[in-house]
C-alpha cells in the first residue's frame, strides 16, 4: 500500500475537505452530486462529468488527539479546562506569523461575531516588509489585546470599570465605563478602542436590521438601539470569553485558513498552546514596557 493510500485509510484529509467532499450514508458528496460508495468504491458519473473525485473513507466519528486537526484538539482541550476553577485555568495564544497570509478572516469574523460598529476593531492585522530591496516580502501580525499580566490600561481607570480576570482576561464591564478613554491612551500596543455609535449603513435611507443586533459580549445581550452601553464605552478582545464559556473557541482561531492561531489553557503544560509557548523562535511585543503580554508570536 503507498503512502497516499495508507493515508487516505486514516480518515478525511486536508485535500479533501479543500475539494468540497463530505460522506453522508455511505456515499462522498461533492457539490450536490454522490460521486462514490465509500463501501463499494464504485464511481459514480456527476452530472457533471467529474469522474475524478477519489473514493473516501467511511468515518463513523471525528478523529480525536494528537492526530487530529489542531482546532478539534484545541477545543477538546479547552472543555477540559472549562471543568475546572475559574482560578485554575491561565488562557493564552499564540500566532505562528510564518503561517499567517495577511487574509484578515479573523479580522472579519471578529467584527461579525462582535457585531462591531465601524472604527471599532479588535483584532487588525498589521503588515511589516522585510528583506532588502529587490528582495522583498511582507509578513503579518494580527494584533489582539495581548491580555497582559501587568495591564497599565486598568491602572489609569477611574471608576475600575477594567480590570484582570482571574483566568487572566482583561475584561471591561459596560455598565461602568464612563467613556472617558484613558485605558486607550494607556495601552501601548492600542489594542482599545471607543464606540462612537456609529453605523456602515448610515446615511442611506436606512440603517439595516442587522446592525442593530445585541452582540452577547462578556455573556450578556447588548443592544445598541437605545444607545447605552457599550455604545460610548472602550472596547476590546476579550478572546471571546462568550464562546470559551460554553466550550467554543475564539472566534478568530477557529476561522484562520492557515491555522496560525494557537489557543487554550497554558496552565496545563500538556495543551498544544504550552508546548507551542515553549518554542525558542518567539517574540512578545513591546516587552520592554514590562507589561508581559500573554499573546506569543512565532517567527
Amino acid at each position: 500500500m503507498s503512502k497516499q493510500d495508507d493515508d487516505s485509510a486514516k480518515g478525511i484529509t486536508r485535500r479533501d475537505l479543500v475539494r468540497g467532499g463530505v460522506l453522508i450514508a455511505g456515499s462522498v458528496v461533492v457539490a450536490g452530486a454522490i460521486v462514490a460508495h465509500s463501501k463499494t468504491g464504485k464511481r459514480t458519473k456527476d452530472p457533471k462529468g467529474d469522474e475524478s473525485i477519489r473514493q473516501l473513507p467511511e468515518i463513523k466519528t471525528v478523529p480525536r488527539g494528537e492526530s487530529s486537526d489542531i482546532l478539534i484538539q484545541m477545543q477538546d482541550e479547552l472543555r477540559a479546562a472549562m471543568k475546572k476553577p475559574v482560578e485554575q485555568r491561565k488562557w493564552k495564544m499564540v500566532i505562528d506569523i510564518r503561517k499567517c497570509v495577511g487574509c484578515h478572516a479573523c479580522t472579519v469574523a471578529c467584527i461579525a461575531e462582535n457585531k462591531l460598529p465601524p472604527g471599532v476593531v479588535y483584532r487588525p492585522v498589521i503588515q511589516e516588509a522585510i528583506g532588502t530591496y529587490p528582495t522583498l516580502a511582507l509578513r503579518f501580525f494580527p494584533r489582539p489585546c495581548m491580555q497582559c499580566e501587568l495591564p497599565p490600561c486598568t491602572e489609569v481607570c477611574p471608576v475600575g470599570a477594567t480590570w484582570k480576570r482571574l483566568d487572566g482576561v482583561v475584561a471591561i464591564d459596560y455598565d461602568k465605563c464612563i467613556g472617558c478613554r484613558y485605558c486607550l491612551s494607556a495601552c501601548p500596543y492600542g489594542a482599545r478602542t471607543s464606540d462612537f455609535n456609529e453605523y456602515y449603513t448610515e446615511n442611506t435611507p436606512k440603517i439595516q436590521p442587522y446592525e442593530l443586533l445585541p452582540n452577547n459580549e462578556y455573556g450578556k445581550a447588548w443592544s445598541r438601539k437605545d444607545k447605552k452601553s457599550p455604545v460610548g464605552n472602550a472596547r476590546k478582545c476579550h478572546f471571546c470569553l462568550h464562546r470559551i464559556e460554553v466550550g467554543l473557541l475564539p472566534q478568530c482561531v477557529s476561522t484562520c485558513i492557515g491555522r496560525a492561531n494557537y489557543f487554550g489553557d497554558a496552565s496545563d503544560p500538556e495543551t498544544l498552546v504550552s508546548k507551542m509557548a515553549s518554542k525558542t523562535n518567539q517574540i512578545k511585543l513591546l516587552e520592554d514596557k514590562g507589561t508581559r503580554p500573554q499573546v506569543i508570536y512565532l517567527i
